[in-house]
């Protein structure tokens, strides 16, 4: 697009209510804003008017609903029933990431709504209009190919389910073309285009799908919990036949609680992705308290009830739900749940795994993708990556995305000090779209090699503890250990005696639902 020439915020606009509290008057910059660069800037990286904004704290609260209750993280707190933890110490272990979790996707969440902007534009804070690559990058490589997995995981439930509605499929169930039979390529691709085709119309229409997927869910779950309970006369196994104690117990309660937060280490980073749409900060933190805390409380008396049902019956520790909903004897109701399993993935993918990359590759390509576009692009390629392979192969899984999710930690410890310690959350929104040396962002060509020599060091530590065999008595903290040791190398090499401005972007914004 071309270059747009931008105007001094009106006194009117910054004397606004709406902006009190988040933005000092005493410290905003009230010089003209320069112009922005199109290499920087589009529609979609803009950042979003204060007024008219549609993220309620329900809004907020149906991501988690549908986030935490995804057949990975019922695969996870399985596992930790496996491994020998009691009932109420699963529990703890979730309670404490939990609790953990609330803050710092709060921390998160407050930048998103403050500024108004992306991920990507965010990451331009600290590394640099150009160096913001980086973590954008990494975010969205991660995410692209965990799409195309959850959408294949997606596609294996359709198509049993197909096959159980029309024995006949099973014809075109036994050949084999790049890994996957014709049934399940028409599976696999059915589950793609729906996705794209919501992504297309942006995130309003994100948050309409979170919104009536989140309620379904939840329902869902609990009626299944119900259901297991009733079997067992409301009587379920408290743990397993040999279950932990002492110190052994406490390590992975504790071990627990920070995988729990690991797993959400992609989402602590692009949260703001989310946040920038949303009414107030007390809008994120009634969402969050409800979505997280609360809602992983019902999450995690759902997997004992599941779990310890599940023993009591047949001495069997159930990996997922889907274990369950092949146990269900009534046909309308196994296929009521496994369409429930569907929008629950769809709904996590969307969120989790389709909108990060896109943003990364709209920041990359301003000028040639908007959101639409990008949208489209990680689509294929995450299709083009065949991810059924990928899923089946314990090396890509472990050392690739093993290793770039160990990144994630350093990255959100550098961004999270920068902004808060270092600036004290001042931003100068319409500097961040500025390619010029006299950029605010600019730092030494368009990079700030303070932050990359702080990632540098963090990163390596991170993915040693998280990857190699010796550290592995170490390896479920490798993301507190990566953000700790990113914060701490940020807070030592950044400069701490420069003066920052706070300037809102409203001369620049664009409508949140556009």
């Amino acid at each position: 697009m071309d270059k747009k020439n931008l105007h001094a915020v009106s006194p009117e606009l910054a004397g606004r209510p709406d902006f009190e509290g988040e933005y000092s008057l005493g410290t905003v910059s009230t010089e003209p804003p320069p112009i922005t660069s199109d290499r920087l800037y589009n529609v979609d990286l803009a950042p979003t008017k204060q007024k008219g904004r549609t993220w309620s704290a329900y809004s907020i609260f149906t991501l988690w609903a549908n986030d935490v209750h995804s057949l990975g993280n019922y695969s996870f707190a399985i596992g930790l029933f496996a491994l020998g933890l009691g009932a109420w110490q699963v529990l703890t272990a979730l309670g404490v990431g939990a609790l953990l979790l609330f803050f710092l996707l709060s921390l998160s969440g407050f930048m998103g709504q403050k500024t108004g902007v992306p991920y990507p534009v965010m990451s331009r804070i600290a590394f640099g209009v150009h160096g913001a690559h980086l973590p954008a990058g990494v975010r969205g490589v991660v995410a692209i190919a965990w799409f195309g997995i959850q959408t294949y995981l997606a596609a294996v439930v359709l198509r049993v389910l197909l096959i159980a509605l029309w024995p006949g499929l099973s014809s075109v169930d036994s050949n084999d073309f790049l890994g996957l039979s014709t049934l399940g390529w028409l599976s696999f691709l059915a589950l793609w285009l729906v996705q794209v085709v919501i992504i297309c119309y942006g995130m309003e229409m994100i948050r309409k799908y979170e919104a009536f997927a989140g309620p379904i869910i939840l329902i869902t779950m609990l009626a299944m919990a119900v259901w297991m309970l009733l079997r067992v006369d409301f009587s379920i196994a408290w743990s397993t036949d040999t279950p932990l104690t002492g110190g052994e117990m406490w390590v992975h309660i504790l071990g627990g609680g920070s995988l729990w937060v690991s797993i959400y280490g992609t989402f602590v980073l692009n949260f703001c992705d989310f946040t920038r749409s949303a009414k107030s900060r007390g809008s994120i933190v009634r969402g969050n308290f409800w979505g997280i805390p609360i809602n992983m409380l019902v999450f995690g008396l759902i997997v004992v009830s599941l779990a310890g049902a599940q023993f009591k019956i047949d001495g069997r520790v159930i990996t997922s739900p889907a274990d369950i909903v092949e146990t269900i004897p009534s046909t309308l109701f196994l296929v009521l749940a496994s369409l429930a399993l569907l929008i629950l993935t769809v709904a996590v993918n969307l969120m989790a795994n389709f909108v990060a990359p896109t943003f990364a590759l709209t920041n990359m390509f301003p000028k040639k993708l908007n959101f639409a576009r990008a949208a489209i692009v990680s689509a294929v390629i995450g299709l083009l990556i065949l991810p059924w392979n990928l899923y089946n192969s314990p090396v890509v899984i472990v050392y690739f995305l093993g290793g770039l999710g160990a990144l994630l930690g350093p990255l959100f410890g550098i961004i999270m000090v920068d902004y808060w310690i270092i600036r004290r959350s001042k931003v100068n929104v319409p500097q961040l779209y500025i390619d010029a040396q006299e950029g605010e962002y600019y730092y030494h060509k368009g990079v700030n090699p303070r932050a990359i020599a702080a990632f540098i060091p963090a990163a390596l530590v991170s993915m040693a503890v998280a990857l190699l065999p010796m550290f592995s008595a170490a390896s479920e903290f490798a993301w507190f250990i990566g953000a700790g040791l990113g914060a701490l190398c940020y807070l030592v090499a950044a400069r701490k005696s420069l003066e920052y401005t706070d300037q809102h972007g409203e001369s620049i914004a664009v409508a949140a639902t556009h």
